[in-house]
């Protein structure tokens, strides 16, 4: 989108902007800061609550859609320090091929995103996903939210099973903050910082950052990330908030693709043994953002939020990686591939919710108009040498590292221009229906640098949703809910041209309930997801797809989370899902055709996490003692065969004390029984295998 162009783009959402604003306010009931100073008494509270864009004000036991909220807490309790040990506690999530450890990816009710990106998530409402920074750390993060099913009425272009959304920490007005030491098994080391204050009566600030230092059970594998996410609030009157958060991450991981499966046995090699050079060198990732937001609350009904943000990530390095042939001789083929990646992403938006009375009846109104645009930009070369590795006795540097010629010289640019509104009617004390629907008008443009072509396609899309909600007591609800997603698509078909976007259709009916005066929650959901113009490979060499596969996914989820008696929480989370190719078509990938009813790639049948935390006390002080499990089916390891990754459970431990008001010191212990597993893979001499038993201390100053 060129400047002239954005220019009206934001000109017409400013007026669309002041045209919301206009709605008369009223007096404004919205909570306060007390304007003493610090040293004056008077107790105080947060900064206003920041509101999350396109949600709304709804209780859970009246959103007509499966929700599952991971506080900060939960994510201490399960040791979790990225995104991808975060998602562990939701069975509805399984992770899939996370590129040699290069980024999140991960499938919601058994639908993955494109497998040559990231999966997309979002950063307050943010798409934030999609480019190239990394597996995203936590540092910084207050709660992570999986909101199941489409989104795309709401949000925009999103992951067809359901979307991911981060909340980030906000500053406070007080001053509060902690430094968290930690060591653990294969030389790892990490320190955290967080620090809150106010620097006067109307602003705020937040400083969090960490460093981490890391060997690995992989051989030669060491990892080193650190990232820092500074953010300002500044409370402009009673009714008006400005933020404003930063967010950078640098991170060098070496490029791992993990261990094979020689003629479709697991365990003939052991799970340390790395397969590409050590001498390459770890690839390095890195990310900047800006997000800023402004909110206005015109009374206890009424709020306005615009925002903006703008992203910049890149991926850069060489990597020798094994090919599919078979072992002959205990030796296999390697590729080697420099990748230049670079990606830009900036979303505006602008919406109002409220409630009014309309015929006697409440309406609760989201409404708005957002813009994004999505620049990807890559430049990949690759080489088939006659280098081989023996996976028995691997001996690195044996042969010269060739020099990688051109494959892959791209810019595609995503732009997106949508209207959406959302409206819950309350027909009822007890009865709830909601609809809504989003606009979109999508352009993109591919252009192949090597090839000297410019592609341009153009697609304008309506996505419904319909939901009702029965309060069947104060504590009890049914719903029952359907939508509409579709996503745009990276790359081009093997005329240069770009795709129609994937689309999907979902269902779900479930119930919810609240049981110990709301201190434990739970949702069962049954559901089913249709999925259609789905990527497959068209031609191997030129890297190009076809958008032509049909899929479905049918399942159950239970979800129970909270306090189950005094002192004793519990966090369960079971999905039973069925994920299957609805067509058939050529693989031209791997050769072969992949038939109607196959699995879908890393897709358990079965997946259950479950975690019990003890709170008591020793010596006067607060004593934590918790444990847990993870269970993950057998699943399909090499998509159209019947090579399977076997199931997997594994078991952790941890203890928390109170030493005093300020230090706590905890230990914990991952993969208890040793557990041989393997998480993911791409093909059967890709596949990530598990991290042994593993110990971790740490110590946390509050201040």
């Amino acid at each position: 989108m060129d400047k002239h162009n954005t220019s009206h783009t934001l000109t017409y959402l400013s007026l669309c902007i002041s045209s919301m604003l206009a709605i008369p306010a009223f007096a404004n009931a919205q909570d306060t800061q007390a304007n003493a100073s610090p040293d004056s008494g008077v107790e105080r509270v947060s900064i206003i609550g920041a509101r999350q864009a396109y949600q709304g004000n709804f209780a859970d036991l009246e959103t007509p859609q499966s929700e599952l909220k991971i506080d900060i807490e939960d994510l201490r309790n399960a040791g979790a320090f990225d995104l991808t040990q975060a998602l562990d506690l939701s069975s509805s999530v399984a992770r899939q091929n996370n590129f040699g450890g290069l980024w999140n990816s991960f499938a919601v009710r058994g639908f993955v995103g494109d497998e040559n990106l990231p999966s997309n998530y979002l950063v307050n409402g943010f798409n934030a996903g999609r480019g190239f920074g990394g597996s995203r750390d936590l540092s910084g993060i207050e709660s992570v939210e999986v909101l199941k099913g489409p989104r795309a009425a709401l949000f925009g272009r999103g992951e067809p099973g359901g979307t991911v959304n981060l909340v980030t920490k906000k500053p406070t007005f007080e001053t509060d903050g902690e430094i968290r030491v930690l060591a653990g098994s294969y030389s790892t080391y990490r320190v955290d910082g967080d620090y809150t204050t106010a620097l006067s009566d109307d602003v705020a600030i937040r400083l969090v950052g960490f460093y981490e230092d890391a060997e690995s059970f992989r051989d030669t594998i060491e990892t080193e990330k650190q990232g820092f996410s500074p953010s300002l609030a500044w409370k402009i009157d009673d009714n008006s908030l400005l933020s404003y958060e930063l967010e950078y991450s640098h991170q060098e991981v070496p490029f791992d693709r993990g261990v094979i499966a020689i003629d479709g046995v697991l365990g003939l090699i052991p799970e340390s043994r790395f397969l590409g050079e050590p001498g390459e060198g770890p690839m390095e990732a890195d990310a900047i953002g800006h997000q800023l937001e402004y909110q206005h609350d015109f009374n206890d009904n009424w709020s306005s939020l615009v925002g903006f943000n703008y992203r910049e990530t890149s991926l850069e390095g060489s990597a020798t990686e094994t090919g599919f042939g078979d072992v002959v001789d205990g030796e296999i083929n390697r590729f080697r591939r420099t990748r230049d990646y670079d990606a830009t992403y900036y979303v505006f938006r602008a919406e109002l919710s409220g409630s009014v009375e309309i015929g006697g009846l409440t309406h609760r109104l989201i409404m708005g108009i957002d813009t994004d645009e999505f620049e990807n930009d890559q430049v990949f070369l690759r080489v088939r040498g006659d280098q081989f590795i023996n996976v028995f006795n691997p001996v690195y540097g044996a042969y010269p590292l060739p020099e990688p010629g051109p494959n892959t010289d791209r810019v595609e640019t995503q732009e997106s221009v949508g209207i959406f509104i959302q409206d819950q009617i309350s027909l009822s004390d007890n009865l709830d229906i909601r609809i809504g629907a989003r606009y979109d008008d999508y352009k993109q443009e591919l252009n192949n640098r090597r090839s000297d072509s410019i592609s341009n396609q153009t697609e304008s899309r309506i996505s419904p949703q319909f939901g009702l909600v029965y309060k069947l007591s104060p504590s009890t609800s049914l719903y029952a809910a359907y939508g509409e997603n579709f996503r745009p698509l990276s790359g081009s078909d093997s005329d240069g041209n770009g795709f129609k976007p994937n689309q999907s259709t979902s269902m779900e009916a479930g119930v919810k309930f609240e049981l110990n005066d709301g201190r434990l929650t739970g949702t069962a959901a049954i559901f089913q997801v249709e999925q259609e113009n789905m990527l497959v490979v068209d031609d191997p060499v030129a890297f190009t797809s076809a958008a032509i596969g049909e899929a479905q996914s049918q399942g159950i989820e239970i979800d129970l989370t909270g306090e189950l008696a005094e002192g004793l929480d519990i966090w369960a989370s079971y999905t039973y899902v069925d994920a299957q190719t609805e067509n058939s078509f050529f693989d031209a990938n791997f050769g072969f055709t992949v038939e109607a009813g196959a699995p879908l790639l890393n897709i358990p049948e079965h997946q259950l996490t479950l975690q019990v935390i003890k709170s008591t006390t020793l010596a006067g002080k607060d004593l934590q003692i918790g444990g847990g499990v993870i269970h993950v089916g057998a699943r399909n390891g090499f998509f159209g065969t019947d090579f399977e990754l076997p199931s997997y459970t594994v078991a952790r431990t941890f203890a928390t004390y109170d030493v005093n008001d300020q230090i706590e010191l905890r230990a914990e212990v991952e993969n208890l029984f040793d557990e041989t597993y393997y998480t993911n893979s791409f093909a059967d001499v890709w596949i990530q295998p598990g991290t042994p038993r593993s110990f971790r201390v740490s110590a946390t100053y509050s201040f």
